[in-house]
């Protein structure tokens, strides 16, 4: 054994006496791999894995090196370990891949236990060649994807890097992850997940979603840096009968060319117990916080807290809506956000990006923040407190124009795609509630950089509305809160003077 190799070794003893359990190591060059960047290593490290694996498990170890490779299959007991200069490549080529299941990717794992991929080396899945080939073969008609995007002109099925399903402890720690073909990450019906202070940076292809966490229970996401060309963060949930149920998501910095943290781009099932606190959020197109309930799921017991947020489309946008074609709708109650900073830019905030998220197909003003829900069927019990959002202004009635006598006008789109741009232009600047139950507002500060002629916060069939220390800067000179088909709602004297009641009940 080289002097290198028993350096890498004692590190390795290190590092594994701080949790109490004395693996055996396996390293992959012992089974021909070659760190070359040229050399197809599939068989190798599938190799090596499978001989961990055999033994009881242990440390595959990836040392030092570029070492290219196709479809690998962790498996229980094993911990994929990548020395700080070591680059596992993913594959140019798509006949280097293979499905498992419903899975397809560079790692994969179905079923396994106590997996992990740990270390400070890095995954890099080579995605834009690897999706522009796939989409050259589709073209050529050698390799046909069923499910190619012909509007958006990109083919669908393209590999993840990191693929996992029904897993049971799983750590994913250290190691940086980038350029990926597709979602860089999916982690479906997993339960006692780990991903710790990773990095992401995919921003090579469409649908770079950072992190995917679907239907999984037990999650901690903490310490990550995500730079993703779609969503940041992004819980979904594909089975009615299954739930992201206790997640906790902190100290993450995020930047995204669509949403940084969000829930429901699926909702089947739904969303329960999740926590995300200390977030940093920036250069995003979309949301800062996204939270849906649309297919028929339910998403309850939500607590944000400690968000800092600078150039995002959107601070915070909540929606229940009705996408399923059954009678199940969705509920979303139980919602806490505190501790906000956001500051919305007036032009788009991917500018930096190759791939930016698509331009919309109607001219508007700035949005603002919004919670809606459906007509009988509000979204419920939200309490939004100590938030601060500073908006560009410079709306103009010539760009788009809803008067406060037309709000109705504003469309309720129950079944399409959950997006804080989905409604088109909205008559207020800071917040826009509608079909709400329940809804607390408190030292809320809301400031312009330039006038806006539109009221700050409308309130449209809500009932239940608690409102206090509402802080709009400049003071408006118009009613700057509007009240309409409102039910049993308090507020404190300061706003009196600044309300726009339209059909109210006042408790």
């Amino acid at each position: 054994m080289t002097m290198e190799k028993n350096l890498l070794t004692g590190i390795l003893l290190l590092l594994l006496s701080f949790t109490g359990i004395a693996q055996k190591r396996f390293f992959i060059t012992d089974f021909g791999a070659r760190g070359d960047g040229k050399t197809l290593n599939t068989l190798a490290i599938q190799k090596t894995i499978d001989r961990a694996a055999s033994k009881g498990g242990g440390v595959v170890v990836i040392p030092a090196g570029n070492f290219l490779s196709g479809t690998l299959i962790l498996k229980s007991g094993t911990t994929l370990w990548l020395d700080e200069k070591a680059v596992l490549l993913g594959s140019t080529d798509p006949q280097h891949y293979r499905s498992l299941g419903p899975l397809y990717g560079l790692i994969m794992a179905d079923g396994q236990q106590n997996i992990s991929i740990t270390g400070k080396g890095t995954l890099d899945g080579q995605g834009l060649a690897l999706a522009l080939a796939i989409d050259s073969l589709h073209h050529a008609g050698i390799r046909i994807d069923s499910s190619y995007n012909y509007r958006r002109m990109r083919p669908g099925t393209r590999p993840k890097i990191i693929d996992f399903r029904a897993c049971k402890q799983v750590t994913i720690q250290q190691v940086t992850i980038r350029n990926s073909a597709s979602w860089v990450q999916n982690y479906d019906q997993c339960e006692y997940l780990s991903i710790d202070s990773i990095k992401v940076n995919s921003v090579a292809y469409w649908n770079n979603d950072g992190i995917d966490i679907s239907d999984c229970k037990h999650v901690s996401i903490t310490h990550c840096f995500v730079n993703a060309a779609d969503d940041g963060i992004c819980l979904k949930s594909e089975q009615p009968d299954k739930l992201n149920e206790d997640v906790y998501i902190a100290h993450c910095t995020v930047r995204s060319s669509a949403n940084a943290v969000k829930f429901g781009t699926s909702s089947r099932g739904g969303f329960r117990n999740i926590r995300i606190e200390h977030i940093t959020v920036y250069d995003t197109y979309r949301s800062a916080i996204a939270l849906e309930a649309v297919d028929g799921g339910i998403l309850e017991d939500v607590q944000v807290s400690d968000i800092d947020a600078a150039n995002t489309g959107n601070a915070i946008f909540l929606r229940l809506g009705h996408r399923n074609k059954d009678s199940r709708v969705s509920i979303l109650r139980n919602v806490t956000i505190r501790n906000v900073k956001a500051q919305i830019p007036f032009g788009r905030p991917d500018e930096a990006y190759d791939l930016r998220g698509p331009d919309l197909p109607f001219f508007h003003n700035p949005f603002p923040a919004s919670i809606t829900g459906l007509p009988g069927n509000p979204v419920e019990n939200i309490l939004l407190e100590d938030i601060v959002i500073s908006y560009p202004g410079r709306a103009t009635k010539g760009m788009a124009y809803i008067p406060v006598s037309r709000l109705a006008q504003v469309p309720e789109r129950e079944d399409e795609y959950p997006e804080f741009s989905m409604f088109g232009e909205l008559p207020a600047w800071a917040f826009y509630t509608r079909h709400a139950d329940g809804i607390r507002m408190k030292n809320i500060t809301v400031q312009l950089d330039a006038s806006d002629y539109r009221p700050a916060f409308v309130f449209d069939d809500a009932a239940h509305v608690q409102l206090q220390a509402l802080n709009i800067y400049p003071a408006p000179a118009i009613p700057a809160l509007i009240l309409q088909h409102c039910t049993d709602y308090s507020t404190d004297a300061a706003i009196q003077n600044i309300i726009s009641l339209v059909d109210p009940v006042k408790k």
